[in-house]
């Protein structure tokens, strides 16, 4: 009995999704939904339909009470000023994708194409770019008006701007949308990298071949051959065992590190182009542990009158000036820093041992963006000190190494490596 019931709704169901299509046409005329089209305002005294053309709507002629479907014209229409528009703060969520379109150069102004990420980076790079990213300038005008932001967009001071911006049309209400998505932006931040987690999903799956192949050797005997286990356990047990190891090594240790500034600071326009000595700003190299931080008034000595620079513009020696008229550092991140185990200092290898820059910095002079190249382990220590000749003319080897000196001298050796004056003794840099 149920089972011919249920053939029976189920028949029922059939038919009347075959007969539905039927009625459709029937009903459509009972519920009448009126299609709307948002209307924007634009400067120029035309209503415009979101991303289309002029649009066909009803407008009331004065003197009658009849509405007639006909083009707006530029006359019957009046547009709002600009500064009414700028001073607009509820926005759509279409509004506001309208402005993401637009900063991200995928809505048409005219016949001109604009894009602002085209200089404005919105995702996390490890590669200069002399523009400020979009986050920093949604941040910087977060609390201002839409018309400080068409300023600086319509009529900028800078020489870079200017070169940058123009000819550059925008309306007061594109402007107006896009510091509306910028406003969103400064609150979502960057975009990161994703993470490449190969070798994490590896690893979890040999783990778990290993527990089922270990369960199934030991307990469950399922696969009676033991020697296809034996081969899964011997295969999965040496990558996680070298996973494990090579990680460990490299445990503390920051190989292409390369963080993200507060400035946008290039060691190739300073030192290269600039032929600017390392010791100029790294003055505390030769008589201290570490190199040190240049301080702003070490900056402020050039960019007391340099103001802007061919690649950035004024943005970021702004930065620095902004600083030194608030009393505040610039926070620079470190990007070199030995294990607080070991000994290091900048003075014996710049000093005594006569250590050039780019022998443990690399080639600095030709590099925008400074990376961490050494791996700073003590086996790089090691082979350097094994290989690296000792300069006995200088003054600091003929004071307490006089004795190398002497047969040095006398022709008895004819070199010394820093491993034989205590290069290798593990006091030397763990005390």
């Amino acid at each position: 009995m149920c089972k011919y019931f249920t053939a029976g709704i189920i028949k029922i169901l059939l038919l009347t999704l075959l007969l539905s299509p039927a009625f459709v046409p029937c009903t459509a005329g009972i519920f009448k939904t009126q299609d709307t089209i948002k209307v924007s305002i634009k400067d120029t005294g035309n209503l415009q339909g979101s991303d289309t053309g002029k649009n066909q709507v009803p407008v009331k002629q004065e003197g009658t009470d009849t509405m007639n479907t006909t083009e707006v014209q530029d006359s019957v229409v009046t547009s709002l000023p600009d500064s009414v528009i700028y001073k607009k703060t509820d926005f759509t969520a279409e509004e506001l994708i309208r402005g993401e379109r637009l900063f991200y150069g995928l809505a048409y102004l005219g016949d001109k194409e604009f894009s602002c990420v085209i200089c404005h980076n919105t995702t996390v790079s490890d590669t200069l770019n002399w523009n400020p990213d979009a986050f920093e300038i949604s941040k910087k005008y977060f609390d201002k008006s839409a018309e400080d932001l068409s300023k600086v967009l319509l009529n900028p001071l800078g020489a870079k701007m200017q070169l940058v911006h123009k000819d550059l049309q925008l309306s007061a209400e594109d402007i107006t949308l896009m510091k509306a998505f910028m406003n969103k932006f400064a609150t979502m931040g960057m975009k990161q990298p994703k993470p490449i987690i190969t070798n994490l999903l590896l690893l979890i799956l040999a783990f778990v071949l290993f527990l089922i192949s270990f369960t199934d050797l030991i307990i469950k005997k399922i696969f009676k051959n033991r020697r296809l286990n034996l081969l899964i356990l011997s295969i999965t047990g040496v990558f996680i065992i070298w996973i494990l190891v090579v990680n460990a090594i490299a445990f503390g240790r920051s190989t292409g590190f390369s963080p993200d500034q507060p400035i946008k600071f290039s060691h190739a326009v300073h030192a290269g182009q600039n032929k600017t000595d390392c010791i100029y700003c790294h003055y505390t190299a030769k008589t201290s542990k570490t190199a040190g931080i240049p301080a702003g008034s070490i900056c402020n000595n050039c960019h007391f009158l340099v103001r802007n620079g061919t690649r950035s513009g004024n943005t970021e020696i702004a930065k620095i000036i902004a600083a030194l008229d608030s009393n505040k550092a610039v926070e620079w991140v470190r990007l070199y820093k030995v294990p607080d185990f070991v000994f290091f200092s900048h003075a014996q290898h710049v000093s005594a041992g006569e250590i050039a820059c780019e022998d443990c910095h690399g080639d600095v002079k030709n590099t925008d963006r400074l990376s961490h190249v050494p791996d700073l382990s003590m086996g790089w220590c090691i082979d350097c000190h094994k290989t690296r000749k000792v300069n006995l003319s200088n003054e600091y080897y003929q004071r307490y190494y006089a004795e190398h000196v002497r047969l040095f001298n006398e022709g008895k050796i004819d070199s010394v490596m820093i491993a034989g004056i205590g290069g290798k003794d593990c006091g030397k840099c763990h005390y």
